[in-house]
């Protein structure tokens, strides 16, 4: 069997910030729910978050994963400590302990698995990740055979001069015998700079102890502030749009746009900069996104083209073109072959297929039929205070130039509302309707003078 147990007790007082540091968000997901998806090619049987400070916080953000167990750690007194605090859970447990930090995000699931492979592989009592750092001021150091069995492992802050040469440092990620760890550790002692318990000191006890180096070192970064967040976030995104471009996606200036990796993308999509793609988006064959553009928790069909717009939780059909400078939101559900154009905000309203809505207009709570042109200007007015109400368009309807729809109202197919109406009435199908007042014309009148 195999478990994996987060150390997720800490504070994080360099993040400067009310929130505990492993739930604040790297991208969609945050640090804790980074580390426990590092493991999910192994499949483990039990998943162990260890929480201490703000731990009800992190057990309500975790709360949709209904595998994960929460251990307390009342006191931090180090990292060999909060794996004591594990004892009487796993009381029962035989198998094998994966032991991840919860700050430490950008582990790779085929790194983790590799680490497990090679822990069984071999039947290690322990097998650490380890990595050479051009520069591992402020890493522990490990000290290996040349077979990469450890002998030593000095925390940075514990190291002489000469064991600081050492670039080999510990990445904090470790794979144990569960039942040979739990026998050693009572040995662990406070005897340090930090009068704490390391995890680092089982290696005394265990044999055999192996490293396995991390191909790529930024898989084993920590975040400790703001900016360690903002960098790996960097490379969390390198990561997501490397690995689309070779997959078909063409991103102009990739450096200037972010994508989830929760986006699906297709072939021949073409991304312009300054866009950011968020949750759960997916962007079909052929479209064109950007520049400036928005869309999160949205489907876009195939051969779209959005410029300088925001969409959210909306769906958009095949060969619709949007913006400049349009805002979709509130489950927008748009037909096929339909134009959303300059300063457009659609919430909340159903359009059909060949549906034109050009400029200078607000569409909330309402239903377009087919082959609608909405005139500029035009307004559904569907808040009246308390309650919003809707508007139905049919089929064919053109509306005029600063059409407002006073809802709730029904429009026929095939109707021409006049430009300027106000309609608070239901108007029948094939029908021309005006609601303004009557032009008045007062020849020769002059403003009389102040």
């Amino acid at each position: 069997m195999l478990a994996v147990a987060i150390l997720a007790a800490g504070k994080g007082t360099r993040m400067k910030s009310k929130l505990p540091k492993v739930l604040h968000p790297l991208g969609s997901k945050s640090l804790v729910e980074r580390a426990i998806d590092s493991c999910n090619l192994v499949s483990p049987d039990r998943q162990l978050v260890i929480i201490g400070y703000e731990g009800d916080k992190i057990e309500n953000a975790l709360n949709h994963l209904q595998r994960v167990e929460f251990v307390q750690q009342k006191e931090q007194l180090g990292t060999g400590h909060a794996i004591m605090q594990l004892v009487p859970h796993l009381e029962d447990f035989i198998g094998d302990l994966i032991v991840l930090n919860g700050d430490v995000p950008l582990l790779r699931p085929e790194t983790v698995e590799k680490l497990v492979k090679t822990h069984q592989e071999n039947g290690n009592a322990a097998t650490l990740l380890t990595a050479n750092l051009p520069n591992p001021t402020g890493y522990g150091r490990v000290f290996c055979d040349q077979n990469n069995l450890v002998t030593q492992i000095v925390e940075d802050r514990d190291c002489n001069t000469a064991q600081k040469q050492n670039k080999r440092i510990n990445a904090g990620v470790y794979c144990f015998n569960w039942q040979k760890l739990r026998e050693v550790l009572p040995k662990l002692s406070t005897n340090n700079d930090q009068q704490e318990y390391y995890l680092t000191e089982v290696v005394d006890y265990l044999n055999p102890v192996m490293a396995l180096d991390v191909d790529d070192h930024l898989e084993i970064s920590g975040i400790n502030d703001r900016r360690q967040l903002a960098v790996a976030y960097d490379i969390l995104q390198a990561r997501i749009k490397e690995a689309w471009m070779m997959a078909g996606v063409t991103m102009i200036d990739p450096d200037s746009i972010t994508i989830d990796e929760t986006v699906e993308l297709g072939t021949d999509v073409t991304i312009e900069p300054q866009t950011h793609l968020r949750g759960n988006t997916i962007i079909g064959d052929g479209c064109k996104i950007g520049p400036g553009c928005l869309i999160e928790n949205s489907e876009l069909e195939e051969n779209i083209c959005v410029l300088y717009s925001v969409i959210s939780d909306s769906r958009v059909s095949s060969n619709t073109r949007i913006g400049p400078y349009a805002h979709l939101r509130g489950s927008v559900q748009l037909g096929e072959n339909c134009r959303v154009g300059n300063f457009v905000e659609i919430k909340k309203t159903i359009i059909g297929n060949n549906t034109n809505v050009a400029h200078l207009s607000y569409l909330g709570d309402a239903t377009l039929g087919n082959k609608v042109n909405v005139g500029a200007g035009t307004i559904t007015a569907n808040y009246d205070g308390v309650k919003k109400h809707p508007t139905i368009i049919g089929d064919g309807t053109k509306t005029g130039s600063n059409s407002v729809f006073v809802a709730p109202v029904t429009i026929g197919e095939g109707v021409t509302v006049a430009a300027g109406s106000v309609i608070t009435h239901d108007v029948p199908d094939h029908s021309l309707a005006i609601a303004r007042e009557k032009q008045k014309v007062i020849e020769g009148w002059k403003m009389k003078s102040k």
